[in-house]
């Protein structure tokens, strides 16, 4: 058995030219290659000395982040204060314990204070 369907003659590839044109092609084509993977070197040190560079750009950017978070919470921690500072003794904006005051005490019942 050919593997090919009762009453149907076999497939052949399309032809693209002559039959020796083809094998001086590939024969041609072959020479190039091995001529051209002859020419390619590696410069074989260069992979570590990339690496070195890439690994100390790294460490550089590390680096810029750690110390902007810290310059920016720092200065966020300082406004804070500022702020905290500047405010006025006297008024309270969530308790008023302020001695004299009076409160009243909570009606019964369900809703916000009067």
């Amino acid at each position: 058995m050919s593997g090919v369907p009762s009453g149907q003659a076999p497939r052949q590839a399309p032809a693209t030219g002559s039959a020796a044109g083809s094998g001086v092609a590939e024969e041609q084509l072959r020479d190039v290659f091995d001529a051209l993977a002859t020419s390619v070197h590696g410069a074989s040190n260069r992979y570590p000395a990339a690496l070195a560079g890439w690994r100390r750009r790294e460490r550089r950017r590390r680096i810029v982040l750690a110390i902007l978070a810290a310059v920016i919470f720092a200065l966020a921690d300082i406004i804070g204060l500022w702020a905290l500072s500047r405010a006025d003794v006297n008024i309270h904006i969530i308790f008023d314990d302020r001695p004299g005051s009076s409160t009243e005490a909570p009606r019964s019942g369900i809703g916000p204070p009067p």
